[in-house]
């Protein structure tokens, strides 16, 4: 950073930045033979942090592909200030009045952004014409189009001689069948593109994003190999093959994972997608804005996406991606960061146990009423509220969503039949790591059994008792003895065994449709009997030792996704789930979000977790694992 600061106070702190030419700053940025990937340590500060950013390169966004075929909006060169910044206060306020009438306002908007450009230049190699070439722009961040078969040896020279510490890859290899993006690492081992050899040191594959650390160094011609260097990929695989991702959350949560493992002493990061200007566009823009919040009070996607447009056409490629920007800038102004490491845990619950200064609620009870302030989405539940489907429900409160439904196989000749009360949630490292279900009713048994053997789960928790209060809240969906028949479906009892706190149960499933000799599947139930009638349980050993239970035999089995249900599949189904995905990350990482995992299961499945108590119990059990361990390394 020394480096910078004759040229930047040859002009007067108190000027407009807005005065400096991007050529100046490409200019100064060639000179210091550097580039900034996050410029927030200059000293004196600068007024306005974002008009700098906006115009210095710290982000290599490198381009190495034609553009994505998406239908581009129509947009006019003008450059007016019709939409000027947004104070965050007024952020909520503004989002639903442009969200109205099918974005309308937004729409208008986005085609107002106008698109007016700075290339990345490698060395030359020897005899070897137009070689200094790459379609890569000096942005805040390098920003680039996909690696093609033909570049990835360029791809990997600029990695090197940016002195990149860190890729940004958004976009999949394949997506709708069509490749995207050639994989340009190797799966195991090393491989060597042009000069540069690529080990793969280490990879961690995540719900939204894999992390892929890399070893590389430059071959030379004489004289053995140069000093070797580390590259980290955080690859965000939950980006869909068409339109955004249906909540900023995981982005949210990408975006400081990569910011906070980027090394200080590094080059630019180099973010790419596949034509470089999306995906990548979006990415750039939701940092840019993040700090711009964090530092002003205020957001400015329109002017931030003109002047990054100004060095690399068409960034923030659609309208859909320019309103996820806003999303993303709302759930943080909302809900800010909520992680926490492990050591912090207790502190922050004396926060939240603390009496409250003023009339209100105690921090716990307000945390907890930012996530039932959430809207469900009723009109997002058209199958399960068909009339033919209304009584398979158990509670007409509690109705999948139509983007995660389970859907089991229709039975021919019979209408409504692919519908079960149940939900695709998601765990710490892959999608559609449960099935929340509601406890079968009698007549609702086959269809549960149906859903079992489609999607060959293997492993089954319930958390309620077949009777509580002398209600029934679930009905007996296995053998006491002998063989339960259910359709296609027999279901043999063939061992029980009772620990402290619950009961397992092996069922051999065999569907009489199958003529193959993989007809038949062993089954496990873990039948949870530490939770009241009223209330929650005591202490948090038995669900704990449950979990355990669970993961070990879906080590065993396969990780096919773990049926969970109680009575209505939402309390403390969502308790467990919620539990299950906070532990295990704190078992990886020693980090914890309790607030993000129970808002992003109730984004999925409607009053997951469903009472303060639940939420309080899932602080409480966290806290008790954590105390068990009195050395980290244990976790492991």
């Amino acid at each position: 950073m020394a480096c910078l600061s004759p040229f930047i106070h040859s002009h007067p702190i108190e000027d407009s930045i807005d005065e400096l030419s991007v050529t100046e700053v490409t200019m100064a940025m060639a000179v210091c033979g550097l580039c900034l990937s996050f410029c927030l340590c200059l000293s004196p500060p600068i007024p306005s942090l974002l008009s700098f950013l906006s115009l210095f390169p710290s982000f290599l966004l490198p381009a190495l592909a034609e553009l994505q075929s998406v239908p581009l909006l129509a947009r006019s060169p003008s450059t007016n200030r019709k939409y000027p910044p947004l104070v965050v206060d007024k952020l909520e306020e503004e989002m639903n009045r442009r969200m109205a009438d099918d974005n309308k306002l937004f729409r208008e908007e986005f085609c107002c952004v106008s698109d007016d450009h700075s290339r990345v230049h490698l060395s030359s190699l020897e005899g070897v014409p137009d070689s200094d070439f790459i379609n890569a722009s000096f942005i805040n961040v390098s920003d680039a189009t996909r690696p093609k078969e033909e570049t990835v040896n360029d791809f990997w020279r600029m990695i090197w001689e940016q002195n990149t510490a860190t890729i940004v890859m958004v976009t999949n290899l394949k997506e709708r069948k069509e490749c995207k993006c050639a994989q340009y690492w190797p799966d195991q081992g090393c491989w060597t593109y042009g000069n540069i050899r690529v080990s793969v040191e280490d990879m961690m594959v995540l719900v939204d994003y894999t992390i892929r650390k890399f070893c590389i160094q430059q071959v030379g011609d004489v004289g053995g190999k140069k000093p070797q260097r580390l590259v980290t990929q955080f690859h965000f695989t939950s980006w869909p093959d068409f339109g955004v991702p249906f909540t900023p959350i995981g982005m949210l949560k990408f975006l400081k994972k990569v910011k906070t493992c980027n090394p200080q002493y590094a080059g630019p990061i180099v973010v790419h997608c596949s034509a470089g200007v999306g995906r990548t566009g979006t990415f750039i823009v939701i940092d840019a804005m993040l700090d711009m919040m964090n530092t002003e009070r205020k957001v400015d996607v329109f002017g931030f996406v003109t002047r990054i447009r100004a060095q690399r056409c068409q960034m923030v490629q659609t309208d859909m991606q320019y309103v996820f920007i806003f999303q993303a800038m709302l759930e943080h102004y909302l809900y800010g960061d909520t992680e926490l490491e492990v050591t912090s845990l207790e502190s922050h619950l004396a926060k939240l146990y603390a009496p409250s200064t003023t009339a209100g609620c105690g921090g716990m009870e307000a945390e907890f009423k930012k996530l039932t302030s959430i809207k469900i989405q009723n009109d997002k539940m058209r199958t399960g509220n068909l009339p033919a489907n209304m009584k398979k429900n158990r509670v007409l409160q509690i109705i999948p969503y139509e983007f995660n439904r389970v859907i089991i196989p229709v039975k021919r000749g019979e209408e409504n039949t692919d519908y079960v009360n149940a939900s695709f949630i998601d765990g710490y490292r892959q999608k559609d790591s449960y099935m929340a279900s509601q406890g079968p009713l009698q007549h609702t048994i086959e269809d549960f059994w149906r859903m079992i053997w489609e999607w060959r789960s293997c492993s089954i928790v319930m958390l309620t008792e077949l009777e509580e209060r002398g209600q029934e809240k679930c009905a007996q969906y296995w053998p006491g003895d002998g063989v339960m028949v259910c359709g296609d479906i027999s279901i043999e009892l063939k061992k029980e065994e009772e620990s402290e706190s619950y009961t397992v149960r092996d069922l051999l499933v065999t569907n009489n449709r199958v003529r193959t000799e993989n007809k038949a599947r062993t089954v496990r139930q873990f039948h949870f009997h530490g939770w009241p009638e009223v209330g929650i349980p005591s202490d948090g050993k038995g669900m704990i030792n449950i979990i355990a239970a669970v993961q070990k035999q879906q080590q065993q089995s396969g990780n096919h996704p773990i049926t969970v249900h109680c009575s209505a599949g939402a309390g403390r189904t969502g308790t467990f789930c919620a539990l299950s995905t906070v532990l295990e990350r704190v078992k990886a990482e020693a980090i914890l979000d309790v607030f993000q995992t129970v808002k992003s299961l109730r984004l999925q499945r409607p009053h997951m977790v469903q009472t303060l108590e639940q939420y309080e119990f899932c602080y409480k059990v966290v806290q008790e694992y954590i105390d068990a361990f009195s050395d980290y390394a244990n976790f492991k």
